[in-house]
């Protein structure tokens, strides 16, 4: 049995750089790609100056978040959970009855604005309240931080599929050389493979993916074919302004609606959820210790002034924590704080240089559906591995794990069945902000599997399974002092700590 033995381990060992360490400057290649994954994923529909304002506020949140707040390697980009409550904004009578198109976007973009800043509230009071960090344990927390990234599953072969001929490749590049030739070191003695095989793969692809449109292969094709493949689908480049500045409220004054601002929260709450799973994530990918709660509560907090940027800005939609980010920390094997510094600021260059971030965007979403395959698929692994800790010979926790995993998969896939613009989501009452504020909870992954495994641990013969539940190990994480790496890790730089000291 010895030979077998796999002793559960606080840290990871197998990654190249910690959050502390200060790469070669080489390392920081990886700095251009994450915020161009940023910079696609809100190009469809949306204007150039939202993308551009995105990830200006992006960039800024990621340096607060990096500085002051968990203080993990973590970009803050735009999140799909606020979906809902703004396509509820967009819909909106009062709203629809305008009919031009360019005042009725800017009386949607005040809309949201405002709906932005109210809810933001929330996300500060209980971060700095320090109330959020109290939620997580092992058992709970090990589905959450898997469907962080498994709960996904729809973004990654799915859309791969809509462009087989460049998404297949991708896939296939990425994994050859992240796995299989990152010992092969042509430039000396630097992993070359290993550091950069997406860097190389979207490359690569990318021309490949010009060339199929430039010789009319494409040519005649069904339009989702097109929109999936093509890299010169949208008038991004043209639109896109040759420099711009973002300024608070540029699209004007906000206009407040309740009903607005009571869908938003739901978004808010779902965005929590998915942040402290990613963090959890990154923590582990970063060779650092799980966050402590008073850490956790710091981090949220931060990222609630984050969301109150978003709506005096007018991003257009709220912010999370990217999981794309978090998944490239363990395909490159570099969990730098100081490589995600370097990243906020590409994100700021790219937001202000409009027509150089618009190349990037032409990339095909292929290509992004090809990485997502894999740094979903880490993300969730990572979630996964917090299961060491607890005794999983205990029908009791195999139970508990079994039922919130399926469950957070089986429940938001039937909520999203029936989510569309003219049904609007399984709940439809006559409140429509109640209708989006149930479909969004519910729609999300991580929070129906957060709710039914923190019932199920908390109820389910608590006083008889303490160790069984990894209470034992959780403890010493408890709290900022409980463990001596803790202060290695998250101490507040410029001796802020002594201001703001740890309780």
């Amino acid at each position: 049995m010895a030979d077998i033995a796999h002793l559960p381990m606080d840290q990871l060992q197998d990654l190249e750089y910690c959050i502390d360490s200060n790469p070669p400057w080489q390392v920081l290649g990886t700095s251009v790609m994450i915020p161009t994954c940023l910079s696609l994923r809100w190009v469809e529909g949306d204007k150039a100056k939202v993308i551009q304002t995105l990830l200006f506020v992006g960039g800024i949140n990621t340096l607060l978040q990096a500085l002051f707040g968990t203080r993990l390697p973590a970009i803050v980009g735009g999140s799909f959970a606020f979906v809902v409550p703004i396509a509820y904004i967009i819909n909106d009578s009062s709203l629809q009855r305008i009919r031009d198109p360019h005042v009725r976007f800017i009386q949607t973009m005040r809309a949201i604005q405002v709906a932005l800043i109210i809810a933001a509230s929330i996300q500060i009071i209980l971060g700095f309240s320090q109330v959020w960090g109290l939620f997580s344990r092992p058992l709970g927390m090990a589905p959450v931080v898997g469907l962080v990234g498994l709960g996904l599953f729809q973004r990654g072969f799915p859309a791969l599929g809509n462009c087989i001929e460049i998404g297949l490749p991708m896939l296939l590049l990425v994994i050859g050389l992240s796995q299989y030739l990152k010992h092969v070191k042509p430039l000396r003695d630097f992993p070359i493979f290993e550091r950069f095989p997406v860097l190389i793969s979207v490359a690569i692809v990318w021309l490949f993916s010009v060339i199929l449109t430039v010789s009319g292969a494409y040519r005649g094709k069904p339009m989702a074919t097109q929109i999936s493949c093509r890299t010169d689908r949208a008038n991004l480049i043209s639109t896109a302004s040759w420099f711009m500045f973002p300024y608070p409220l540029q699209w004007g004054p906000p206009t407040f609606s309740a009903g607005h601002s009571f869908a938003m929260m739901s978004a808010v709450l779902v965005s929590m959820v998915e942040s402290t799973g990613a963090y959890k994530a990154a923590s582990r990918l970063a060779i650092a210790t799980p966050p402590p709660a008073y850490v956790l509560s710091r981090g949220i907090g931060w990222q609630g002034i984050g969301l109150l940027l978003d709506g005096l800005f007018g991003t257009g939609t709220g912010s999370t924590v990217s999981m794309e980010n978090v998944g490239l920390l363990g395909l490159t094997r570099v969990g730098s704080r100081r490589v995600v510094q370097i990243s906020a600021g590409f994100m700021i260059f790219f937001s202000m240089l409009g027509k150089f971030g618009a190349v990037f965007a032409s990339i095909p979403f292929a290509i992004y559906a090809a990485l997502y395959c894999i740094v979903f698929g880490l993300v969730g692994s990572v979630g996964l591995s917090f299961l060491q800790f607890t005794n999983m010979n205990s029908m009791r926790n195999l139970f508990i794990t079994g039922v919130s995993l399926f469950l957070g998969i089986s429940i938001p896939q039937f909520f999203d069945e029936y989510w569309s613009l003219p049904r609007r989501g399984l709940v439809h009452s006559n409140a429509g902000w109640f209708n989006a504020f149930l479909n969004t909870i519910f729609m999300s992954a991580p929070v129906v599997s957060l709710i039914i495994a923190v019932v199920l641990d908390n109820t389910l013969e608590v006083d008889k399974s303490n160790k069984d539940r990894g209470m034992a190990w959780w403890i010493k994480f408890r709290t900022f002092r409980g463990d001596n790496r803790n202060e290695e890790f998250y101490t507040l730089p410029f001796n802020l700590n002594r201001f703001f000291p740890p309780t």
